[in-house]
């Protein structure tokens, strides 16, 4: 099952029902956010929509007035679950390891997602612009102390973010030993959020097993795998819940999609492309956004729909 939420000019939107072509749509007469609080009783009410849909009903799906899936979210959690991703960083700037045996995640903005064909406005180039292509996942209500194997239970819905980084800034913050706030400015998701089922062999190991493609400006960035998480998304959820419970409506992404082979596969950020040129020749080449250039994230098959935007001058 495919959902999305259309704008209606209110903060949450109307959530819908996509057909499988992406091409027509069902109104659900709700917001995402209340589905997920209701799950067991909203999801046989979306699946019947999604029923007429499949026997040819529904309005055309305006793609311009959609919005991210879920267009603001009482929490955002974001790991960092591609160990090669981390390793690249720390060999780069001669990083000391993290001694951990546990998922890396932190706590980010939520009052907001952008629409994943949204302009994205920031204050200035020297805050080193950059974009992170993830996979991500929505939780309904999790209690305290789950273990991964209930956790799998609570995840919903499958997404795909970037989460906007400014790298000049990052540094500085993580000295405070206090975490980010400036440096990382609110995400973005395409259009489509889809229930685990619906990825069919896609979703494995609570991992997306897809490629994620890459462009920047048009040329080619990437396309890693999402299959290389060191720990599932079940994993990360029941990491998050260890001492609370979450709330209906968290959002829960997998960090930057990274392989052990980057050198055939690429990147899913410009950082971590300058931390390869840094390792092969001592100095970074590729540049940070600039105002006007353009990203585009696309899972393999378009089955989230894509993140496509371009940065401007806030």
């Amino acid at each position: 099952m495919r959902l999305a939420t259309l704008d209606n000019g209110t903060p949450d939107g109307t959530l819908v029902v996509v057909s499988r072509d992406a091409e027509r749509c069902l109104r659900a007469e709700r917001t995402m956010q209340q589905a997920i609080e209701d799950w067991r009783q909203a999801e046989r009410v979306l699946r019947s929509l999604a029923s007429r849909l499949d026997d040819g009903e529904g309005e055309e799906l305006d793609h311009g007035r959609l919005l991210a899936p879920l267009p603001r979210a009482w929490q955002w959690l974001d790991g960092s679950a591609f160990p090669q991703h981390g390793d690249l960083m720390q060999q780069a700037f001669n990083l000391p390891p993290i001694e951990t045996d546990r998922p890396l995640m932190y706590q980010g903005l939520s009052d907001r997602f952008l629409a994943g064909h949204a302009d994205v406005p920031l204050p200035s180039e020297a805050d080193g612009i950059d974009f992170e292509g993830e996979y991500g996942v929505i939780t309904d209500a999790v209690p305290m102390g789950v273990t991964p194997q209930q956790a799998m239970a609570h995840i919903r819905l499958v997404i795909l973010i970037n989460d906007w980084s400014l790298r000049a800034i990052a540094p500085v913050e993580m000295k405070t030993g206090f975490g980010w706030v400036q440096a990382k400015p609110a995400c973005a998701a395409a259009p489509f959020a889809l229930t685990p089922d619906a990825l069919g062999e896609a979703w494995k190991d609570g991992r997306v097993q897809l490629p994620l493609h890459v462009t920047l400006n048009g040329q080619w960035f990437g396309h890693p795998h999402g299959g290389e998480m060191a720990f599932g998304f079940h994993d990360l959820v029941a990491h998050a819940a260890r001492t609370r419970d979450l709330v209906a409506g968290t959002i829960i992404g997998s960090g930057t999609v990274s392989n052990a082979e980057y050198a055939k596969v690429g990147s899913a950020c410009v950082s971590e492309r300058r931390a390869i040129e840094m390792i092969d020749s001592g100095a970074p080449q590729t540049p940070f956004m600039r105002f006007g250039d353009r990203i585009r994230l696309e899972a393999e098959g378009g089955i989230f729909g894509a993140v496509d935007q371009t940065v401007v001058g806030a």
